[in-house]
């Protein structure tokens, strides 16, 4: 029998096979994108993530603060839809010597008379600002549950590295706030 008299399902088979490879590929391609486009924009600052940002304080090490220079960080935050909270910085900006480590707070309240998890994303502009920033501690490292009406102070402490360009005066470090999925309950139903 040649392939010029196979009929039905058997001639279609390679066909599907194929389709059926390719459609997995992209699967898995699209979970791989991910971390790769993490790593990306960690090792180029790109996107405002910056390098080491869960870096504990304990690993600064030694830093040299350059008191001959001073740079303006402004603070700001925005609430993405669905997200019933208010937000601003405590410290609109600070002007800081590169080298020296500082902590300032964010006030949040939620105004919903229910309980809600948030989750902020950070930004650095200008990007190339986001090289030389680390945060060493950050409410943005972890997700935010506050209940009914809560209000709370969340704190960051971070360095700018002192080998930052000479002529940038000013940097803008942003949080965007989304509303974080539920935690699935222990009997894995949702709330």
């Amino acid at each position: 029998m040649n392939s010029a008299t196979v009929s039905g399902p058997a001639r279609h088979r390679p066909l599907v096979l194929k389709l059926t490879a390719l459609v997995a590929a992209s699967f898995v391609f699209g979970f791989a994108l991910v971390p790769f486009y993490d790593t990306l924009c960690r090792a180029v600052g790109f996107n405002g993530r910056t390098l080491k940002d869960a870096l504990a304080a304990k690993d600064v090490g030694p830093v040299r603060v350059d008191l001959a220079r001073q740079l303006t960080v402004q603070f700001s935050a925005t609430l993405m839809p669905g997200l019933p909270w208010e937000i601003r910085p405590l410290e609109p900006t600070l002007d800081i010597h590169p080298g020296e480590i500082r902590t300032t707070r964010f006030l949040v309240r939620n105004t919903a008379h229910e309980t809600i998890t948030g989750q902020a994303v950070p930004s650095v502009s200008p990007s190339q600002a986001a090289l030389s920033l680390r945060k060493l501690d950050c409410f943005c490292f972890r997700q935010q549950t506050l209940g009914p009406g809560e209000s709370r102070e969340l704190a960051l402490t971070f360095i700018v590295n002192p080998d930052i360009d000479i002529k940038l005066r000013e940097m803008t470090l942003a949080y965007a706030f989304f509303p974080a999925p539920t935690p699935s309950s222990p009997t894995g139903d949702q709330p």
